[in-house]
Parts: structure tokens; sequence; C-alpha cells
């Protein structure tokens, strides 16, 4: 009786799973029958690795860059280090300040930059700057600030600054 319902159980889950044991058809005419030359085409694909890139780290291969070294990034944490940071991204390109109030309890600014390159240009950093206006502890309003005095002024001044730290690292 259970090799009654095992056997055609068992042949249904063959059959089923035979596509996926099939070999992959490869056209010989691309593909190197060579192992050497495959190997070496892999690589040049990069489907794969030699020792060579082993030994020197992949050296020239990646474009990443800790944040001491990208000067939008270091300018930008120099210029908000009086203000509390709640998110700080390097590889997701964005900071975001916590709510900040200077002297009024009642108003509070937040301020967003995200970096859209690592090169120091105008158009490769935007910042956002958002206004919060409390009248009681449970009424307060939030509006996005557009084209204002802040942004404005944080924006040319992380650009200068990095502009500046830039100078200065090629001169060492």
């Amino acid at each position: 009786m259970i090799k009654n319902i095992l056997l055609p159980l068992l042949l249904i889950v063959v059959t089923a799973c035979g596509g996926a044991f099939k070999p992959k058809k490869v056209d010989t005419r691309e593909t190197p029958v060579n192992a050497e030359q495959r190997a070496r085409k892999n690589i040049k694909e990069g489907r794969g690795t030699s020792l060579g890139d082993l030994v020197t780290g992949g050296l020239g291969r990646t474009t990443y860059e800790f944040s001491t070294a990208n000067p939008m990034w270091r300018a930008s944490l120099e210029i908000l280090d009086f203000i509390p940071l709640t998110t700080v991204d390097y590889s997701g390109g964005m900071i975001i300040t916590d709510w900040y109030s200077e002297n009024s309890a009642d108003d509070a600014i937040k301020i967003t930059l995200r970096f859209l390159s690592n090169e120091i240009r105008s158009e490769n950093l935007k910042v956002v700057v958002h206004k919060k206006t409390c009248s009681s502890a449970q009424n307060c309003k939030t509006v996005l600030l557009k084209n204002d005095k802040i942004s404005e002024e944080l924006h040319s001044s992380i650009i200068r600054k990095a502009a500046v730290l830039a100078k200065e690292s090629k001169k060492k």
C-alpha cells in the first residue's frame, strides 16, 4: 500500500524537478572550450577572481571611498557640528539632523543633506530644511522651507568648505 503511494509521488517529484537539474545550454562559438581561456573570459566579465586580485586586493577596481576621504562629507559634518544628528548614512549619501531650536522652544528646524555625487559641485548637494512651529505641546505645524536663507547659506558654505578641504588634501 505504501509502495503504491510512494512510487507515484516519487515519480512526480523526480520528473517535476528534472528541469532544475538540466545543464545550461552554452553556445560554443562564444564560450572557449579550453578551461584556462574560459577562466580568463569570466574574470574579464567580472564573474571571477584571480590570485593577483587576491594579493593586491583588486586595487583600482572600486570607487568606494572612506567618508574621511570625501571633502563634501567632511565639510558637511564640520559645518553641522553644532546640531545633533539623527541619521548619518555615508553609503546612502544622507545626513539628517534632529530638531534644533536655538532660542525659542516653539520653533525648531530639521536639516536634511542629500549627496548626489562625490564631486564638489553645487548640483551634487541637496539641502532640505523643515521648520516646526508649536503653539502648544500637542499643536505643532511642520512646513518645508523652499528657497530660504538657511538652506542657501548651508549649501554655499558646505561647497566652499569642501573646496578648501579638497585643495588642502591635494597639497599633502
